[in-house]
């Protein structure tokens, strides 16, 4: 164990081992390798355990951050792996997908001038490494199951989270999804080199074995009416993201060779997944990625895996302006995508089998077009049907977090979180209000006894 109070000093920051660039583009995996136990424990020991964690503040789930590297430090990952998931429902997922650079290593006090503590890395292999090791999650229940069940619509991080919250509290939670596998966007919108799909696959069986029932390829509304799932369950939670795409109105935008980002990855992951041959191939193309987020720099990384000719990311803003991870934009620009800035699109037009973006300064040229412009609410029409309140971006409004009943919606049973009630944003803040409807959804049930 590492007890040198100047270790930060003598230890500079290190990331896992990252596949070169030339090699990592012609494959799927995960570009970044895992710590061995003994590099963990020395970026572990350069926490400075500061009295105001700031890290932990900035991390939308609040994570016991200094106290998880402390435990990591002194090699007790069993102990580590349990205080990470009592607070993260999906720890290894948000240490490999979060933009740590904005969140728990961006307020690193190391961070100026010495280089962060690598958090996003050391939460990651804690839960890889104990679970390999045969560690599994307590539930940390002191009581029997209730009879209560809550029905969860949508198997995607808010429901997921929410679940979490249930099973630990002794009510049973029954998820139910359209798609085949759990995850939502981390299985479906996430390409495998940010998250392979086996660690997803993982957290599924984690949870069946905590008593978490999963109802897969049942799309509500079609196989169960939502009518039939209110009155067959004492609560109904909803988690079913933004998967509507926007594309700015641009002129053009329905063209042949023109993609919406989404249906572009969830093509390339459907072929990974299950070998499809009806997939949407960039391969000798010149590819043009309309967007700034995450998102886009996904829809470029696959680009160039699939061997397109070349990869272009126009941006309407500067770089500094661009919403999404700074390690995601490093990790594109070594993979050889070129950017584009400050460049607003007018229209798509086409001249022969040539597409052509317009904008104010100059004409672009391309082979195929990917807009990733971001994600709506889609809310399906049973809901309002039902008479659950949206706002007028289509939004399921919910109690305030700090209300009783958080994430409550306008039927008092029926409660909501993540992408559908705060718009598209980050995986571990989806995670978060599924965990607070859960609490919630609890202290709900626990009020009907009493009534």
């Amino acid at each position: 164990m590492i007890n040198n109070v100047n270790h930060f000093l003598e230890q500079e920051r290190t990331d896992p081992h990252k596949a070169e660039p030339d090699s990592r583009i012609k494959n799927f995996n995960e570009i970044y390798g895992h710590f061995k136990q003994h590099e963990a424990e020395s970026q572990a020991a350069r926490c400075l355990d500061c009295g105001n964690p700031y890290c932990k503040w900035q991390c939308p789930v609040a994570n016991h951050i200094p106290e998880w590297l402390k435990l990591v430090k002194s090699g007790n990952i069993f102990e580590a792996a349990e205080l990470s998931n009592l607070t993260n429902s999906l720890p290894e997922i948000c240490g490999r997908v979060c933009p740590q650079d904005r969140l728990c290593e961006g307020a690193c006090t190391l961070n100026d001038d010495f280089g962060a503590v690598t958090i996003g890395s050391i939460e990651k292999y804690i839960t890889d490494e104990a679970y390999s090791r045969g560690w599994r999650p307590s539930l940390n229940i002191n009581k029997e199951m209730t009879d209560y069940k809550v029905a969860i619509i949508g198997a995607g991080p808010a429901g997921l989270g929410c679940a979490d919250i249930l099973i630990r509290n002794g009510i049973k939670p029954v998820v139910f999804d359209k798609y085949p596998e759990i995850g939502g966007l981390l299985t479906y919108g996430i390409p495998p080199f940010k998250l392979e799909k086996s660690i997803v696959r993982r957290r599924r069986a984690i949870m069946q074995e905590m008593g978490v029932d999963f109802k897969l390829k049942t799309e509500i509304g079609k196989d169960i009416l939502f009518e039939q799932l209110v009155n067959d369950y004492d609560a109904v939670f909803l988690g079913m993201g933004t998967y509507k795409m926007i594309d700015g109105d641009l002129e053009g935008a329905d063209l042949d060779g023109v993609h919406q980002a989404l249906p572009y990855l969830i093509s390339n992951v459907n072929r990974e997944l299950k070998g499809d041959n009806d997939f949407i191939d960039m391969k000798n193309k010149r590819v043009i990625v309309l967007g700034g987020g995450d998102t886009a720099m996904d829809c470029t990384r696959t680009a160039i895996r699939q061997g397109a000719k070349s990869v272009t990311c126009v941006y309407r803003k500067d770089e500094a302006s661009m919403p999404g991870s700074k390690k995601e934009v490093a990790n594109a620009k070594e993979e050889g995508i070129e950017f584009m800035w400050n460049l607003q699109p007018l229209k798509i037009s086409r001249n022969n089998n040539e597409l052509i973006i317009s904008t104010a300064s100059t004409d672009l040229k391309a082979d195929a077009i990917i807009i990733a412009f971001g994600f709506a609410a889609n809310p399906p029409k049973w809901l309002s049907d039902y008479g659950v309140d949206l706002d007028s971006k289509s939004r399921v409004i919910v109690k305030d977090k700090l209300e009783d009943f958080a994430f409550q919606t306008s039927k008092e049973n029926i409660f909501a979180g993540g992408d559908m009630v705060r718009g598209a944003d980050l995986v571990v803040t989806a995670v978060f209000e599924g965990r607070e409807a859960g609490k919630s959804i609890c202290k709900y049930l626990k009020n009907l006894i009493k009534s």
